[in-house]
């Protein structure tokens, strides 16, 4: 599957263990950053719909903030009840200081 990175902010715009919500085309993404390594997920909580970036980022873990339903930021897994369905991932590159995200192209 073809991929096109967007450009979605800079290293500084987002510290270790802080979470950012980027709006592309259709997607609404969690930029999430874990000690200085990026990872991106779909914003939506797979059990019932809630904002994935209002939630504590954990570890490697996000909690959606609506019943405690949790998902590994690097895979995208669900991690704990009541979400069973993984989120979407998509990758994250770093070039001269800025985060770009994968999307289908």
């Amino acid at each position: 599957m073809a991929v096109e990175y967007v450009v979605v902010g800079e290293v500084g715009d987002l510290e270790s263990g802080q979470v950012m919500v980027v709006e592309i085309d259709d997607y609404r993404i969690a930029v999430c950053n874990l000690d200085g390594t990026y990872y991106a997920i779909d914003d939506v909580c797979t059990h019932d719909g809630g904002p994935l970036d209002q939630g504590q980022l954990e570890g490697d873990e996000i909690e959606c903030p609506r019943h405690g339903a949790r998902f590994n930021v690097r895979t995208g897994a669900a991690t704990m009840m009541p979400a069973v369905v993984p989120v979407a991932t998509y990758p994250v590159v770093i070039e001269d200081d800025e985060v770009l995200v994968g999307l289908p192209a």
